[in-house]
């Protein structure tokens, strides 16, 4: 019975094996062959000269740089501020319901419209400028300056707040209240049940929120396309901007080691969590 029963798991799991390695395993092994070779079909192996070159060049540098500095500013505000609205939300003060369905609103706003609202506000003509013209105060262009980088910080947050606190919610609201009930009686505070009962409890729920916010740190670009188009200002030029240029220029090569560095850096990210994560559950053990 049990060896027809891993027959049956074998079988049943076939489909997400063979989807898994034709497009994940597969693709992942060409593009590391792909990086190490020059020329069409990869026919002169040369090393890390790719990735020499890559490193080098000053487009990669400033996407690189752009990309870590947008996951080391958004990532953090969008947990900071989701889990101080999920708080808030949990100690049900008034209005809620309707505060909650305002979070969830902008998941559920198609990309276009949301980007068409940000250049209604912050076009050269738009409604932010109309405003200090009214008042004598010279005008800016805000997608095309140093302040690209923080409307899209802006939005990327407006975003995927929502969903962070969706999420803390879940995380909070399984903690037992006999929990806090017995805190009270001891005369704890409220930062002391956050600091010695919310929070050891939730941290594989921010965990979690902070993979989630990651990920979803790299979809920023099709805002940043739709705003800026394939050759934005600087100031918003990400790593996807560098792959999808090299991608039309049938750069494989330039491509793959690309590919492999952003690969490197949402590792690197994630393992560094998984470490944290590891080290935070044996200190509470």
């Amino acid at each position: 019975m049990k060896k027809k029963d891993r027959l049956i798991g074998l079988f049943l799991s076939l489909p997400i094996t063979i989807g898994l390695l034709v497009f994940f395993v597969i693709p992942f092994i060409i593009t590391v062959y792909y990086s190490f070779t020059f020329g069409v079909g990869g026919k002169e192996f040369v090393g890390f000269a790719n990735y020499s070159k890559v490193l080098s060049s000053a487009a990669f540098q400033l996407a690189a740089y752009n990309t870590i500095r947008f996951l080391l500013t958004a990532v953090p505000l969008n947990v900071f501020i989701g889990l101080l609205l999920a708080l808030a939300l949990y100690s049900h003060f008034g209005g809620t319901r309707l505060f909650r369905s305002i979070l969830l609103f902008p998941m559920i706003l198609p990309i276009a419209s949301t980007v068409m609202v940000i250049q209604v506000f912050f076009a050269n003509g738009g409604i932010l400028n109309g405003i200090l013209a009214y008042f004598g105060l010279p005008i800016t262009d805000w997608l095309q300056g140093p302040y690209a980088f923080h409307i899209l910080v802006g939005l990327y947050i407006w975003k995927n707040c929502g969903y962070n606190v969706i999420l803390f919610l879940a995380g909070l609201n399984m903690i037992p209240p006999e929990l806090y009930q017995t805190a009270e009686i001891d005369g704890a505070s409220s930062a002391n049940k956050f600091c010695y009962i919310s929070f050891p409890l939730i941290v594989p729920t921010l965990f979690f929120v902070i993979v989630m916010s990651i990920i979803n740190s790299f979809k920023t670009y099709r805002e940043a396309f739709i705003i800026a188009g394939k050759h934005p200002q600087n100031e918003i030029y990400f790593l996807q901007h560098f792959l999808n240029n090299n991608f039309e220029n049938l750069n494989y090569q330039r491509l793959a080691v690309a590919t492999l560095l952003l690969f490197s850096i949402i590792f690197l990210f994630v393992g560094l969590l998984y470490w944290w994560q590891n080290c935070h559950t044996e200190d509470s053990l």
